[in-house]
This record gives C-alpha cells, structure tokens and sequence, in this order.
C-alpha cells in the first residue's frame, strides 16, 4: 500500500524523465478520472480492519508507566496552580494598595 505522499513523489519523478512534455488531452482526461475515483468513501469494514492495524502499532504505556504519569500531571497542575493564585493575590492587592488611598 503506497500512501499519499509516497504517489505525489513518484508522479513528480515520471514528469521529470518525460522532460516536462505537455500533458494531452486524454491524459488530462484520465488524471481528472483517477482523482475521481480516489475520493469514493472508504467501507466502514475495511476502515475498522485499517484501525484495528493501526491500533496494533500502538506502543500502549503499561499500567506503572500510567500511573506515574498521572502523578506527575496532578503535582505539576497543583503547583502551576499554586504560582497562579500567589501572583494573582499579589497583583490584587497592589491594585487595592495603589487606588485605595
């Protein structure tokens, strides 16, 4: 299976070995045709046989490595948080300190 990318680099060297001659008419014809028939919708069966591929590719994190990082979110919002609050609170009071007298 050749993706996108992959088609586009190989239709780029073929113009280049044919020297960049015009395209004919039925060329034109044949190439507007192909990209016709590559926008058909793909069937919902061969989609799920493509994900459950693509899924099994998947480096899935094991149970210790999840926690862990579950941890480190929570420490690391709590303490963002934390700074968050502290300059708000500041900035709050110097306002209230420099317009209230």
């Amino acid at each position: 299976m050749v993706n996108r990318a992959t088609k586009r680099l190989l239709a780029k060297q073929q113009k280049k070995e044919q020297g960049g001659k015009p395209r004919t008419r039925e060329e034109a014809v044949a190439e507007r045709r192909s990209a016709i028939e590559r926008k058909k919708r793909t069937p919902p069966r061969q989609f799920l046989r493509e994900v459950r591929g693509e899924l099994k590719k998947v480096a899935w994190p094991s149970r210790r490595e999840v926690s862990t990082y579950t941890v480190v979110v929570l420490v690391s919002v709590i303490f963002i948080t934390g700074i968050v609050f502290a300059l708000d609170y500041g900035f709050n009071q110097a306002i209230f300190q420099t317009f209230s007298k």
